[in-house]
């Protein structure tokens, strides 16, 4: 069982609403992440997600990814820190492409916990999400603040529960085996801020071995 990554004597509760204060009527919400929607990782958080019934936020939709790195609000000319223009995509698979990160291999496997969600680990033997994280990151500062912990996230918590009482039920999960994944593409994904937990839909892909960036919907 992997160390549970919650702060305080209980988890943080998750309500769903607009937050209108924080999107300002602003769409979508874009971020970088490797797409392990598979059959076998979508059983593995199907899994965890039934253990942990009764302690999760209802009609959670999103598809399992590994977040990597924000870009935020497309903007042609951001006004506000949470904004980005062409200009940083353009930067940033410029240093993707002279990376020349190869095809990797990730494993998905045990279930554990930040204080708001419970998520599925992600190893990474070879340090190439690392590695695709430097070259996200903007002059060398991610917009992903914090220890960067990568996961593959079950649910969102429902109500600030005793962390005695979820670390047992956590303990008591049953994983199985992990889940290699062969990752050959970082992806663009966007959500709809409005929406607590909806649906990403993916707007592009660079392609690890070609250095190509494949558009699937305009975002400017």
């Amino acid at each position: 069982m992997s160390a549970i990554l919650i702060e305080g004597s209980h988890t943080l509760p998750n309500v769903r609403r607009d937050f209108p204060e924080w999107h300002h009527g602003r769409a979508p919400y874009v971020f970088w992440a490797l797409d392990v929607d598979l059959p076998a990782v979508r059983a593995q958080v199907a899994q965890a997600g039934a253990h942990l019934d009764g302690f999760l936020l209802d009609g959670y939709g999103r598809q399992p990814h590994v977040t990597l790195d924000l870009c935020g609000f497309p903007s042609v000319i951001p006004g506000r820190s949470d904004e980005f223009s062409p200009f940083l995509l353009e930067r940033q698979c410029s240093a993707l492409c002279a990376a020349r990160i190869p095809v990797f291999e990730i494993e998905v496997g045990r279930l554990s916990s930040f204080s708001s969600a419970p998520f599925l680990t992600v190893v990474d033997r070879a340090g190439h999400i690392a590695a695709v994280r430097a070259c996200l990151a903007v002059d060398g500062q991610p917009r992903l603040f914090g220890d960067y912990v990568p996961h593959v996230t079950v649910g969102l918590y429902a109500d600030a529960w005793p962390v005695a009482e979820v670390g047992a039920k956590l303990a008591s999960f049953a994983a199985g085996h992990g889940t290699f994944c062969r990752i050959e593409r970082i992806s663009l994904m966007a959500y709809q801020p409005s929406e607590v937990g909806g649906p990403l839909s993916c707007l592009a892909d660079y392609e690890l071995a070609s250095g190509e960036m494949r558009w699937h919907a305009a975002l400017f």
